[in-house]
């Protein structure tokens, strides 16, 4: 259970840019980040998608996604992450809270569509499977590698 990417993008549709670590701050998001500080809502400080739901995606449609294509965060591997909805969980050592499901929209099926597959099958496949929106409730820096467990 741990995380396998990290992705930033410093400004609303730039290129995604994978880093080896990323400062965590409370409330605010990651530093350097599109959304850092942007709204104090719940859930917009940082997202987080399964590593196995991509690879089943490009499996089931035969396609070569790699796995910054869904625009989260944090790409994680062996953890089921729609089942840490409401609760407290550890990255490394910040904590998070995970607020909703992060469904996905036309945009994220514009960006993951081909010529097999329309945007709108691209939604239907991860309607529940594209992740988690999550506050941060402790400031600090995780890396990739780090533990993702339950806060208890």
């Amino acid at each position: 259970m741990t995380v396998e990417r990290i992705y930033l993008a410093g400004n609303p549709g730039a290129p995604q840019v994978e880093v080896q670590s990323a400062n965590l701050v409370l409330r605010s998001g990651i530093e350097g980040d599109r959304y850092f500080a942007a709204k104090d809502e719940p859930g917009r400080n940082i997202t987080l998608v399964e590593a196995e739901e991509i690879e089943a995606f490009n499996a089931e449609f035969n396609l070569n996604h790699n796995l910054s294509c869904t625009r989260r965060n944090l790409v994680t591997r062996g953890v089921r992450l729609n089942a840490l909805v409401g609760k407290e969980f550890r990255v490394g050592a910040v904590r998070l809270r995970g607020v909703e499901l992060c469904e996905p929209c036309l945009g994220f099926g514009k960006g993951l569509a081909s010529p097999e597959v329309s945007a709108a099958a691209v939604v239907k496949r991860f309607l529940h499977r594209a992740g988690i929106r999550a506050d941060i409730l402790s400031s600090g820096t995780i890396a990739v590698g780090s533990r993702v467990e339950n806060a208890a």
